[in-house]
């Protein structure tokens, strides 16, 4: 009798135990997506200053200053202004082929959603480190550059909390002289790149992938010491709520790079230009 009571019991707890997991996978399914979802492609323009100050011999001020624009509803090309950064670092010069800086942002986010009810601004705070690479490959110039970044982000609901992400980039880069046979002043290039982005972190669960960016640039170098840059770039990557999702843009970025130096010596400036 004890046997058979003991075998009952134990049918009852397999058929619960199944039932159970049927019931977690059933309820996984409603939360995960079939399928991945591609997103409506948006519309954003940059407008991005990069300035490298030299300091000293082997060091300079890296001093970054970017304007985005997002489409919206009333706006559906330039859109309104969505983030506004302020990135600076001191960079060290290894070599005219090698550079590494240590940094801070403050990134200002606007909210672009029209119909929200949430706050219209919340800063963002970063610490970046950056590891950069030149190689010359005929007339060209080939750049691959590493960039992790510790950042702390807030969403615009009222008494949102911080959350804790590192980025993990690396792009490749290449800046093909047109008129030339080598990158100096007066001269066309086009550069062609692409950037991958990875996160990790305790909010990153399913998206690890935050972001695959490909340009192509049409720039000028003016002088040793000022070039303007125009291009398209398109980039997806998963959302950080639901990684089924991927969000999609085209971006136009226009780019000015200077180069100051205000020392008394002469060749102050490295022969390759490692600008960003």
């Amino acid at each position: 009798m004890r046997r058979s009571t003991s075998v009952y019991i134990s049918l009852v707890y397999l058929l619960l135990g199944m039932f159970g997991t049927a019931w977690s996978q059933e309820e996984e399914r409603e939360v995960l997506p079939l399928e991945s979802n591609y997103k409506d492609p948006t519309t954003k323009v940059w407008f991005n200053t990069y300035g490298k100050i030299r300091v000293a011999k082997r060091f300079f001020w890296d001093a970054q200053t970017h304007f985005r624009f997002q489409e919206t509803e009333a706006t559906p090309f330039i859109g309104q202004i969505a983030q506004v950064y302020n990135r600076h670092a001191l960079a060290y010069i290894y070599n005219k082929k090698i550079n590494f800086s240590l940094g801070g942002v403050v990134r200002i986010n606007f909210n672009t959603d029209e119909a929200s009810e949430d706050r219209n601004v919340v800063p963002e705070w970063r610490i970046w480190h950056q590891y950069q690479f030149a190689m010359p490959l005929y007339s060209a110039m080939l750049y691959h550059r590493i960039r992790i970044e510790h950042r702390w982000t807030q969403g615009f609901a009222e008494n949102s909390e911080y959350i804790y992400r590192n980025r993990w980039r690396y792009m490749f880069r290449a800046k093909i002289p047109l008129n030339a046979h080598k990158l100096k002043p007066k001269v066309f290039y086009l550069s062609p790149e692409a950037e991958l982005i990875m996160q990790s972190g305790k909010a990153v669960v399913a998206s690890p992938m935050e972001d695959l960016r490909l340009t192509t640039t049409l720039g000028y170098i003016a002088t040793p010491r000022l070039t303007f840059a125009a291009g398209l770039m398109y980039s997806q990557g998963q959302d950080l709520a639901n990684g089924g999702n991927y969000k999609q843009s085209w971006t136009m970025r226009f780019h000015m790079y200077y180069s100051p130096d205000f020392r008394k010596v002469r060749n102050k400036l490295p022969e390759i230009h490692l600008d960003d």
